[in-house]
């Protein structure tokens, strides 16, 4: 790690991770038990870092990229942090309300209860990636405070200008032993997923995860991963393909399609090949007419990226494919120092390509055809269960189908995307696709211990029912009554 200009937050060395990971636990145990005043308290605070600065975080993100849509950041990362730290205030002192169980019977009768109490864990772990830094350090926050933990923070070193920005506010607004940050780059990031956290929440690359879980599972930390994969769009002929193919192409283009739920590859019908080609043509082009100075198309992240896209596109037509560059405007993209790319669309594509092998993570668009909607269904279940699975279609039985005969992360119905904008649904993956669920209500019950509580009547329950020596008719009459086929 560099000496010469440390960035706030950094840590040079694990032994100064371990010290704060030790600092904030021993706040949160001197804390206990942590009230619903001050859940709320830094809930808020979040809120207001976040709008406060609001203007900082659409410069530095744009910086990041080369060039970010303003307006997207604001939509993706500002409104996107605001709305799960608002719904957890909302919703709060609901979701700390203890919850009674019932008890076998006569248990309850006879003056037993029982019942579970949400208690926070202590200190969580986010490892959060670069694609939506700020929303999906806050969007976890949500549900990290809510459950009355602190947390320690190592964001992307591929964002370093807007990771910094989030260490050195979260410094004006939290003390250190309630949000600090750790930034560095891949040994900061393997010596922090190490720690001995009370959770660990990872977003980014399947492969990456590997890695994390096997650190996590030195000291049985238990982790909640969010991944990504290869989110399949079936398009069914009873879709609407002007509307279908306009929301994928917004899906897709958001972002620069760099959204672990963009959709990776479009599944149509044979005969409607041509026309979702078309359609996704003319609703990009409507959308972005031009391209590279246009300040709503975003750019792909870093040279590296882009290199990595190209080689995907260069890999298909090698092998066969058809590639339809959408750039309306017809402009050179190799003669610039832009790393924007236009969107793709890959017609033709096998499966020895490695633009349907690999999750895409860009504006890279393959569109392979079906017969049957069983085929479709087919084609997605012989590969990693996705984290999204998108269906166009009016067919009420069909769809019932694909919902029925498929498993993914979740699901939205007639649009891409969507399902993870709702804050009462839980978000998560399942498989390669990730690990556990959060937001809402889940969130907070991921992040918080679900502490079974007992307690026993006067009565003496035990020798009513012959559970204790020297047993005798009663014994046998309990035994007899719960031991019956």
């Amino acid at each position: 790690m560099a000496t010469a200009a440390v960035l706030p937050g950094e840590a040079k060395s694990i032994e100064e991770m371990k010290a704060l990971l030790a600092r904030q636990r021993a706040a949160f145990m001197a804390e206990l038990p942590v009230t619903a005043a001050t859940r709320r308290d830094r809930l808020r605070r979040a809120v207001d870092l976040v709008l406060t600065h609001k203007g900082r975080f659409v410069q530095a993100l744009s910086e990041d990229f080369g060039h970010r849509s303003a307006e997207q950041t604001l939509m993706t990362d500002i409104m996107a942090s605001v709305k799960p730290l608002k719904h957890a205030i909302k919703h709060l002192d609901a979701w700390m309300r203890p919850e009674r169980r019932k008890l076998d019977f006569p248990l309850g009768l006879l003056g037993a209860r029982a019942r579970i109490e949400y208690q926070p864990k202590g200190v969580v772990g986010i490892i959060s990636p670069w694609n939506f830094p700020v929303n999906l350090t806050f969007g976890p926050l949500a549900g990290v405070f809510a459950a009355g933990n602190r947390a320690m923070v190592k964001p992307s070193e591929f964002t370093p200008v807007t990771s910094a920005l989030m260490a050195t506010l979260a410094g004006e607004y939290f003390d250190e032993t309630e949000l600090g940050f750790v930034i560095g780059g891949p040994e900061v990031g393997k010596a922090f997923s190490g720690l001995a956290f009370d959770h660990l929440i990872f977003t980014g690359a399947t492969g990456i995860a590997k890695h994390i879980l096997h650190a996590a599972a030195e000291n049985l930390v238990p982790v909640t991963l969010e991944l990504g994969g290869k989110s399949p769009v079936i398009v069914s002929r009873s879709a609407d393909i002007a509307q279908a193919t306009e929301r994928v192409a917004l899906g897709k283009m958001m972002n620069a399609g760099q959204i672990c739920l963009a959709p990776d590859y479009l599944l149509v019908p044979d005969e409607k090949e041509g026309e979702v080609v078309e359609g996704l043509k003319t609703a990009a082009a409507k959308m972005y007419p031009t391209l590279l100075a246009n300040d709503d198309y975003t750019s792909v992240v870093n040279a590296r990226h882009r290199d990595r896209l190209q080689g995907l596109l260069d890999d298909a037509a090698a092998k066969g494919a058809e590639i339809v560059t959408v750039n309306p405007a017809g402009e050179d993209f190799a003669n610039t120092n832009s790393n924007k790319m236009p969107l793709s669309i890959v017609r033709n594509v096998s499966d020895d390509m490695r633009v349907m092998q690999e999750e895409i993570f860009g504006p890279v668009l393959p569109v392979k055809t079906y017969r049957e909607t069983d085929e479709a269904v087919a084609f997605v279940n012989g590969r990693d269960r996705p984290l999204g699975l998108y269906y166009f279609g009016a067919d009420a039985a069909e769809e019932r189908r694909v919902l029925d005969r498929t498993v993914s992360g979740g699901v939205t119905v007639n649009d891409v995307i969507f399902h993870v904008t709702a804050e009462d649904l839980p978000f998560g993956g399942i498989g390669p696709s990730g690990m556990g669920s959060y937001h809402g209500l889940d969130g907070f019950r991921t992040f918080s211990h679900a502490k079974s509580v007992y307690r026993q009547p006067k009565l003496d329950l035990a020798g009513l029912a012959g559970l204790k020596p020297p047993y005798g008719k009663k014994t046998h009459a309990t035994l007899a009554r719960e031991l019956k086929p």
